[in-house]
């Protein structure tokens, strides 16, 4: 158990009170921009290696499997500044709004409240340019959860005025989750599917979306988080291979593709990103705008 009251001190002189529904890949990068500046984070976890693991960057952890409140949680929540979702929903909905939508909606600090959703709302735009009011298609049973997810997020933000934001991201990669990785442990495929392209986001330009967000809080708004390079998924992984010197996998037609329904999931939607409103709206400067520059950064720590 975790000492909330310690966590929250308010002597101490910091800068903002985050706290996570979700302490992972994408709330951890947050996380590591903003402690050397000062602020005070916490968030959920399922507990396990993940818990130590958390622990040992010096972020306060909430056990939370999804199914109950919990005393600690909601007074982290009632003290909190900024509120950041990321878990994804359930087949019951989303589990936050379901299980702290009381102490939300009365929370008296709350300055900023971002969810994590997914470009998979758009579906298949046929590898047109997508904005954030295209209209959404999403043809899974989770991207449909997502828009439904999206919506009660924003009424509970009109409703209650609350500064709610949604950001939508296409595939995040950054340090221990990219393709250097997949393809070292002989997991890249490269599969072909004519007219594909795929979008990206590092972890750090989700960070510092998000922290610019945080600096103009724009309630309501959604914002698509993608790098500026959409392409095909097969060039990005003979790249990968590439930086590593080593041969690309063998080019296996889509058809002939043995993939999970998730990853046909995938590549049955064709789209690109625009990433134009972070830009024009929240003032962000990709630090790795394409896939290149990214990987090219992994690997010099590879």
């Amino acid at each position: 158990m975790i000492n909330i009251d310690s966590l929250f001190n308010r002597e101490v002189i910091i800068t903002g009170r985050l706290f996570c529904f979700g302490l992972g890949f994408s709330s951890l990068a947050l996380a590591e921009s903003l402690l050397p500046k000062g602020w005070n984070i916490s968030g959920t976890c399922r507990g396990g290696d993940r818990q130590d693991a958390i622990k040992a960057k010096n972020i306060p952890t909430c056990l939370f499997d999804g199914s109950r409140s919990t005393p600690e949680i909601s007074k982290a929540v009632s003290l909190a500044t900024h509120l950041l979702i990321t878990i994804p929903p359930q087949p019951s909905g989303d589990v936050v709004l379901e299980n702290f939508s009381e102490e939300i909606s009365q929370a008296s600090h709350l300055q900023w409240i971002g969810y994590i959703s997914s470009t998979g709302v758009y579906g298949d735009a046929r590898g047109e340019w997508v904005v954030e009011t295209s209209p959404l298609r999403g043809s899974t049973d989770l991207n449909r959860r997502r828009v439904e997810v999206e919506s009660a997020w924003l009424k509970m933000g009109k409703d209650h005025g609350l500064p709610v934001m949604i950001f939508r991201c296409v595939g995040i990669y950054g340090p221990g989750r990219n393709l250097l990785v997949s393809v070292q442990q002989g997991r890249a495929r490269r599969i072909d599917k004519p007219g594909l392209v795929f979008s990206r986001i590092h972890t750090e330009d989700l960070a510092q979306t998000l922290e610019a967000s945080m600096k103009n809080p724009q309630p309501g708004e959604i914002y698509n988080v993608s790098d500026d390079f959409p392409c095909p998924p097969a060039e990005a992984v003979e790249y990968a291979c590439g930086l590593l010197g080593v041969e690309p996998p063998p080019l296996v037609p889509y058809e002939n593709a043995d993939l999970s329904p998730t990853a046909r999931g995938f590549y049955n939607t064709n789209k690109r990103i625009s990433n134009k409103k972070i830009k024009d709206e929240l003032g962000v400067k990709l630090r790795y705008p394409d896939y290149r520059s990214g990987l090219n950064a992994l690997f010099k720590d590879f």
